[in-house]
């Protein structure tokens, strides 16, 4: 590997903490995993480096160069270690896509895509390959239907004749007047008596 390829992945240790979400695709064991790298786009001259992300994105994370694509040559390079019977690239003016055969639980991690220019580097959105046994799925809450309550509002009752209120209103009033008049009368009388006693009295003392 060329050494200034070396200082560009040193470079990119610093900066692993500060990139955003991977995008997430999921494959099941043992099938294809494919991992596309769009790029707004890809110079004639550039080689398109595939890279993998050894341990969580931290301060200590370090990207592995797994293979690249050189343009001039029209073929793909492996690293050491690497065959071509696990890993096929898939190139094109734009895209760039990786796929990677026969998974397993331990190719499991973040991939990405790097563009080397001359001069400017350009990457791609990083990719998380989570490889499980089942695809999970996602389960719809059961919904319950309830019955809507139909209120029912009493139906008015039309009275005949004067309202209960009024007749005893009128009773009130009544038993009132009777009242006073009667207290009326009695007064009355008790002035009458009265001066009736006292004539009486003026007249048994001459």
């Amino acid at each position: 590997m060329q050494p200034w390829l070396w200082l560009v992945l040193a470079a990119l240790r610093g900066i692993l903490a500060f990139q955003e979400a991977p995008a997430l695709v999921q494959v099941l064991s043992h099938q294809i995993g494919s991992l596309p790298c769009q790029m707004k786009s890809f110079p004639s001259n550039a080689r398109l480096y595939w890279l993998r992300l050894h341990q969580a994105p931290s301060n200590g994370s370090y990207y592995d160069v797994l293979a690249y694509w050189d343009s001039g040559k029209k073929t793909t390079i492996y690293n050491a270690g690497v065959t071509k019977e696990k890993l096929t690239l898939l190139q094109d003016m734009t895209k760039s896509t990786l796929n990677i055969t026969n998974v397993t639980p331990a190719d499991s991690g973040i991939y990405s895509c790097m563009t080397v220019g001359s001069p400017k580097l350009t990457f791609g959105k990083s990719i998380l390959l989570n490889v499980v046994d089942v695809l999970p799925t996602t389960v719809q809450p059961t919904r319950k239907t309830t019955k809507k309550k139909m209120c029912r509002f009493p139906n008015p009752v039309t009275q005949k004749g004067p309202a209960c209120s009024l007749i005893t209103l009128s009773l009130l009033v009544a038993g009132i007047l009777v009242l006073l008049v009667s207290l009326g009368v009695s007064m009355r009388l008790y002035c009458l008596r009265r001066r009736a006693r006292l004539h009486f009295m003026k007249q048994f003392h001459k």
